[in-house]
């Protein structure tokens, strides 16, 4: 049974960016650079014959490629932090682009994810470290940033039982098209730095 998930994938430049952040910060597992990726709508443990519906059904989104860079850092967990993650830049595009896979999962009857979408890469999972570490880390590394690049697909992508971190398998790509639908109109939030999720 995989647990599936669709995503962007990092390309390798943005991705080795990414990798000079490791270290620094006591408790951090750090994520592998191939494993790198911008979950877009996380599906869960599915039996093979829904897996195979997900897949076909995936390739009714139609969006036009877009720009997608990456500016600054944040971690998840408030006063418990458990995640670090780098922030994509406001991009109305990656919005809609979540809102039509999440709609065309709930077509699909699976229950709707109970977080609110938040765009971010995770960097490394955090265990028994201070909120104080985790700022100061932050605090020292506020100027991250990666130049955009262009997204131009997205994929379904698998993991096994893991404590998380990958390794994960493309199960299936779909490439995004000139020809799809128009520019988006949609609205973006930035991530705050520390937050609760």
């Amino acid at each position: 049974m995989p647990r599936l998930f669709a995503a962007l994938e990092i390309p390798h430049h943005a991705a080795t960016h990414m990798s000079m952040l490791r270290g620094g910060l006591p408790g951090a597992r750090w994520i592998d650079m191939e494993n790198y990726h911008l979950t877009l709508r996380f599906i869960g443990d599915i039996e093979h014959h829904m897996a195979d519906e997900i897949a076909h059904a995936l390739e009714r989104v139609h969006r036009r490629p877009f720009s997608l860079g990456l500016s600054g850092l944040g971690a998840f967990g408030g006063k418990k932090p458990h995640s670090l993650f780098a922030v994509p830049t406001a991009s109305p595009d990656l919005i809609d682009l979540q809102a039509e896979i999440a709609r065309i999962c709930r077509r699909l009857g699976l229950a709707p994810d109970p977080r609110k979408f938040t765009p971010h890469v995770t960097l490394a999972r955090l265990r028994n470290v201070t909120p104080q570490a985790v700022a100061n880390y932050l605090s020292v590394r506020g100027g991250f940033f990666v130049p955009s690049f262009k997204v131009d697909h997205f994929t379904l992508m698998s993991s096994r039982d893991s404590v998380g971190g990958g390794p994960y398998i493309v199960e299936e790509s779909y490439p995004l098209s000139r020809d799809s639908f128009p520019a988006s109109t949609a609205a973006s939030a930035a991530a705050p730095a520390i937050m609760s999720q």
